[in-house]
């Protein structure tokens, strides 16, 4: 239990990188009051929570239902969990852990950002999805194992919030190079678990015998 809770602690924070997700909340809300960060936070956080829930609790039935196998899912799960371990090192990004340019740019504009761009693609990206639904699928037949990912996704969810929240102090305190440092040391980790998944599921696929 304590090996799945720390895999998937792992894998959440690097996934949906909640300081990188505070540092962009930071700048797109710099001319907002406090009432209004906080309230755009706590939206885009719940709304992250709900789409992360439907993903993890009915992903997998979804992928069955387009005649997609567990092997398959890991191996290109892992593959889409390389990439991201592979942006946090580099400190590189394509959109699949953030906002693209133009994303940013059309977020600049609104006055409302709790739902795009903070609730999805930054807290609930691509990654983060794909996330819930291979640690869950791992977890399959282990009612205790899926409470585990499911909470452990809902703490990591809670500090994302705090880091909202404290946007802010976190910019100053951390600054640019402090957010790269932990998302190098979490990209390194999310991408030996990745290899790991992609070893998994073409072990079980049967492809090399």
């Amino acid at each position: 239990m304590i090996e799945t809770a720390s895999v998937a602690l792992a894998t959440f924070f690097a996934t949906v990188g909640p300081l990188d997700v505070a540092m962009i909340f930071a700048a797109l809300t710099a001319r907002q009051n406090p009432a209004a960060r906080l309230r755009m936070a706590l939206r885009g956080t719940l709304t992250a929570a709900a789409i992360l829930l439907v993903f993890a609790l009915f992903g997998e039935t979804l992928l069955s239902l387009l005649g997609i196998s567990l092997a398959a899912l890991r191996t290109a799960g892992g593959i889409l969990l390389l990439l991201i371990g592979i942006e946090l090192v580099f400190a590189r990004t394509s959109g699949a852990t953030s906002t693209t340019e133009d994303e940013t740019r059309e977020a600049e504009g609104r006055a409302d950002i709790s739902i795009f761009p903070l609730a999805t693609p930054l807290i609930a990206g691509p990654g983060t999805m794909g996330a819930a639904i291979l640690l869950m699928a791992n977890a399959e037949g282990d009612i205790n194992r899926q409470l585990t990912v499911l909470a452990s996704m809902l703490a990591v969810l809670l500090f994302t919030l705090a880091c909202l929240v404290t946007a802010s102090q976190l910019q100053k305190l951390l600054g640019r190079i402090g957010t790269h440092v932990v998302n190098r040391v979490f990209g390194v980790l999310l991408s030996a678990l990745a290899v790991q998944f992609i070893f998994d599921g073409i072990s079980e696929s049967g492809v090399i015998g």
